[in-house]
């Protein structure tokens, strides 16, 4: 059993979110899903960054970091897209990760935007359609590909698609078969960290 911290991503708390999570708690593992919009909510993901954005990306993803003060350090975090801003600093920078879990997108190991060097010893899933215009397009597969080269315990997955949310079930943009076997690949990456 893995306990996780999931964070979300721009179009919010989706029921899809919702999902993914009972989907691991279903496994047997402990899934903490903070909201990081404090309810809102938002039909399409340039709405999501316009909200992100006038709230400011660095403010909304330390507001994710906080949230990890009151849980143990030995835990999984994860996100989507835009919840891979908290979850990929909390991996690379507080004490004790288990892993990490990447969806849809990956923030470089080197560089201006960096965290700075991946941690030894945390292993690490990046998961991304071969065709997303974001996450191809905008570069995190480069970054995904570095981190796969640099760390000692690192895996890219990619799916055939050009979806960027493609494992939320309640969006139009869902790949059911992609996510079943996203799925079935972070069941057992959970279960080995």
């Amino acid at each position: 059993m893995a306990e996780i911290l999931v964070f979300h991503h721009a179009q919010g708390m989706t029921p899809g979110m919702h999902a993914f999570a009972d989907d691991l708690r279903a496994a047997g593992h402990v899934v903490h899903l903070p909201d990081l919009f404090e309810g809102r909510t938002f039909a399409s993901i340039e709405e999501g960054l316009a909200f992100i954005e006038a709230t400011g990306f660095e403010a909304m993803r330390e507001r994710g970091v906080r949230l990890a003060d009151g849980l143990p350090e030995n835990i999984v975090y994860a996100g989507f897209s835009f919840g891979v801003l908290p979850a990929q600093k909390l991996a690379q920078t507080r004490p004790g990760a288990r892993g990490a879990l990447l969806f849809y997108s990956c923030i470089p190991i080197s560089g201006q935007w960096a965290f700075g060097p991946w941690p030894q010893g945390v292993p690490v899933q990046v998961h991304g359609m071969d065709n997303d215009p974001v996450f191809v397009g905008e570069g995190d597969i480069d970054a995904a590909r570095e981190l796969v080269e640099k760390a000692d315990d690192a895996e890219l997955f990619l799916y055939p698609g050009d979806q960027h949310y493609f494992a939320d079930s309640s969006l139009p943009s869902y790949d059911a078969a992609a996510t079943a076997l996203l799925t079935k690949r972070v069941l057992a990456f959970l279960d080995r960290v």
